[in-house]
């Protein structure tokens, strides 16, 4: 006969009825929780415009020298040449035939520069950067010398070399194209080119400082003098944005419906989940689709690359003076967020933040740094950081979708019933129409080859 130990028998008990108890109880249980969820900040914080007819058409005054636009190249090596349709951003270009452009496109001579190296081009001459990045210092007035010029890809500008210009320096491994101004004897009418080159073409007649055709106005304290004459000219074939879908077909079962909705509704939560997805597919297609994306539809002239890889202060200063018009927030990766805290920190000036949301965010010269995982980070630990004016009524970046569609649940995203087959097997189409816009070029700015693997090591 086996003898029970009278304190093993009241555990056993106790155990036994601990499960016993459980059988009678009903467990609390959550919504689905999804890992791929995240605030989608760019969201919210875009001001979003109802498009009733599919189409949004910016309407622009007319552009005779687009100086945000960038030059394309065709060729590899040594071979390589800007495309005569690129060229037709500098005035005296826009109004040649294309085989009188193509002439000029073969003088332009390619040069390979090491990172670091000095060189220099002829005087005068017209240099656009193709691969890496051009610097060139300028003796100031106080005898020191300081950057004058900083050019990234696709960038160009006229050269000066003497006592006060500098030479010119590689950072990088960097390819330039160049043509020489006595490129003027053989094409005369390159000589507006050469005259006029600069940012917004100060001094070309009939343009203004943004390459618009000009408004012409007199100032005048007295007399009578004779007013002139002018007219606000628009363009001719204005950009169109189509509005973009997301689409998915849900199938559930309607015996999982039916049986199992006692205190989750089954549908609502397959239809919740599927559309937390679509929303996240939909911040990354506004920043990395290949028509309307934030990143691709910054021009290239709103484009700077940092000066030593992390993203400093100096850098973020630098693309607020490409947005000055009420920037309304930088939208970076949550690592270069991270990677501007550190060298900001290390400067002696970390920075404040603010409260959006209910939730805390750093802050540089009072624009929020917004976080967003949807822009991309390279291999080489290199990414991009926005700065945006948002806005219809100050001419910035808007998101666009249509409103008051068939079972729409949320605005611009729909939820139809689509029938149910001979399996029982109930569809649901989900749809989400959507776009964005950039309204004019400078309402967007991007700081490129930020860093985000710079650490310091602080010692006590």
């Amino acid at each position: 006969m086996t003898e029970i130990h009278p304190a093993a028998s009241a555990g056993a008990s106790a155990l036994d009825r601990n499960l016993s108890a459980r059988q009678l109880s009903t467990a609390h249980v959550t919504q689905v929780q999804n890992l791929e969820r995240t605030p989608r900040w760019l969201h919210r914080l875009l001001p979003w415009v109802n498009v009733g007819g599919g189409v949004f058409r910016v309407n622009r005054r007319r552009i005779i020298s687009p100086w945000f636009a960038g030059v394309v190249f065709s060729g590899t090596g040594d071979r390589l040449h800007p495309t005569s349709e690129s060229l037709a951003v500098f005035p005296g270009f826009s109004a040649q035939k294309h085989a009188e452009i193509e002439k000029v496109v073969q003088a332009f001579k390619t040069r390979n520069i090491a990172a670091g190296e000095e060189f220099s081009v002829d005087n005068g001459s017209l240099l656009i950067v193709a691969e890496g990045q051009v610097q060139q210092k300028i003796k100031a007035a106080q005898g020191r010398y300081i950057r004058h010029l900083l050019l990234a890809p696709g960038q160009s500008d006229l050269v000066r070399h003497n006592e006060k210009y500098g030479v010119l320096i590689a950072v990088g491994e960097t390819k330039v194209v160049t043509l020489s101004p006595d490129t003027v004897h053989e094409h005369p009418w390159l000589a507006e080119t050469f005259s006029h080159f600069g940012h917004g073409n100060i001094g070309a007649s009939g343009i203004n400082q943004y390459g618009e055709a000009a408004v012409q106005v007199l100032s005048s304290v007295d007399g009578e003098p004779r007013l002139p004459t002018t007219f606000v000219d628009y363009q001719d074939r204005p950009r169109e944005y189509y509005l973009h879908s997301l689409q998915t077909v849900l199938r559930t079962h309607t015996r999982v419906t039916d049986l199992y909705s006692n205190e989750f509704d089954q549908l609502r939560e397959q239809v919740r989940v599927v559309i937390d997805v679509i929303r996240e597919r939909e911040e990354w297609e506004l920043l990395n689709n290949p028509e309307f994306g934030l990143m691709r539809e910054t021009a290239v002239a709103q484009r700077i690359p940092t000066r030593s890889g992390p993203p400093t202060p100096d850098d973020l200063d630098e693309l607020i003076s490409k947005v000055w018009k009420k920037p309304a927030f930088f939208l970076a990766h949550p690592k270069a967020i991270a990677a501007f805290g550190r060298e900001a920190t290390r400067r002696g000036v970390p920075p404040p933040t603010v409260t959006l949301f209910g939730s805390p965010f750093l802050t540089w010269r009072g624009i929020p740094l917004v976080p967003s995982d949807k822009i991309p980070v390279s291999e080489a630990g290199e990414t991009s950081i926005l700065l945006l004016r948002v806005g219809e009524e100050e001419q910035g970046v808007i998101g666009l979708h249509n409103t008051g569609i068939t079972g729409e649940v949320e605005p611009g995203l729909s939820v139809r019933y689509s029938g149910t087959d001979q399996y029982s097997v109930a569809s649901h189409l989900i749809t989400r129409y959507f776009s964005a816009a950039v309204l004019v070029e400078d309402a967007i700015a991007r700081l490129d080859n930020v860093l985000i693997g710079n650490y310091y090591d602080y010692t006590t």
